[in-house]
């Protein structure tokens, strides 16, 4: 069997062959008289007027004599105007002649209505699909952006997420068995068929469009609520979104006029434990017990509003 990450290679390899050949065909057509490095620089005088050559070198991570020729090469054709640093008189501030602006703007042109070209067979569902995948490949690789999370209220087919990550999550990491994703399953049928909007919440946890956490709040009496299946995936761990989902929970849980919050975990959740623990949670209770396919220490944990 190929272990798991060489499969992880060998796909992004087949999407890199497959998406160079696709930037190929257009950049045929859209580059005109320009090489992707030339349009590239082009793109960055576009937009940022009396930027230093050594910058943009640095930045689109060009070899600096390559750099030097393209510069040479607009210089020549009259598509930049070129002034000496006042504080290194060897190096360059540039900006665009008008002559160069028509030029961006002829090569701007050129890719919008290729790119729309290229979008335009796909219907709009899978447009939106697309340009998804793309923000989220972004995302990912790019780690100087910082994916804003949000919290939002539970859609249709949210409840069968929860189940689902529960029951993958819980299995992969802590080796419980089926009879765990069937009690999250009862616990989330049980919230849709008695939901009460004036005493109860579920938070789904969002990142670039997919869902990465969740919690319930649900009434236990009149002055108790609990707190349960908090869930949160290795996508959307390392950014407080755990905390952020308790928050949210407690400040609910105090404007509907409840007394006490309490919930059940287990000591094995260190994560879980340290973020109630951290939010003002007390433990009351452990108890052993055999639950999920694994010898576990059940704890009660309270926190009074």
């Amino acid at each position: 069997m190929i272990p798991e990450n060489e499969n992880h290679i060998s796909a992004v390899r087949a999407f890199n062959r497959f998406y160079t050949r696709q930037l190929g065909v257009l950049g045929q057509r859209l580059l005109g008289p320009f090489s992707l490095s030339e349009a590239r620089v082009l793109y960055e005088l576009a937009h940022r007027d009396g930027v230093a050559a050594k910058e943009i070198g640095t930045e689109l991570d060009l070899d600096p004599g390559y750099l030097s020729r393209i510069v040479q090469k607009f210089d020549d054709d009259g598509l930049i105007n070129r002034k000496p640093l006042p504080a290194d008189r060897r190096q360059h501030q540039l900006s665009l002649t008008a002559r160069g602006r028509q030029a961006f703007a002829r090569l701007d042109r050129s890719s919008h209505d290729d790119v729309a070209g290229m979008l335009r067979p796909l219907p709009e569902n899978d447009r939106r699909r697309l340009t998804a995948a793309m923000a989220t490949i972004e995302g990912l690789l790019d780690r100087t952006q910082a994916p804003a999370a949000t919290l939002r209220e539970p859609r249709p087919g949210d409840m069968g997420w929860v189940v689902q990550s529960h029951g993958a999550q819980y299995a992969g990491e802590y080796g419980f068995d089926s009879s765990f994703e069937a009690l999250v399953a009862e616990i989330a049928a049980k919230f849709l068929r008695s939901f009460d909007a004036s005493r109860e919440r579920c938070w789904i946890a969002e990142l670039d469009g997919a869902p990465v956490g969740s919690v319930f709040l649900v009434r236990h009496d009149d002055e108790v609520a609990k707190l349960r299946l908090l869930l949160v995936e290795p996508a959307g761990r390392g950014q407080g979104l755990g905390k952020q989902l308790v928050t949210e929970c407690i400040a609910f849980a105090r404007a509907c006029g409840y007394r006490k919050i309490t919930l059940w975990t287990q000591s094995i959740l260190t994560a879980a434990r340290k973020i109630y623990q951290d939010a003002g949670f007390v433990l009351v209770a452990t108890e052993p017990h055999r639950s999920f396919g694994q010898n576990l220490i059940g704890e009660t944990w309270e926190m009074k509003l």
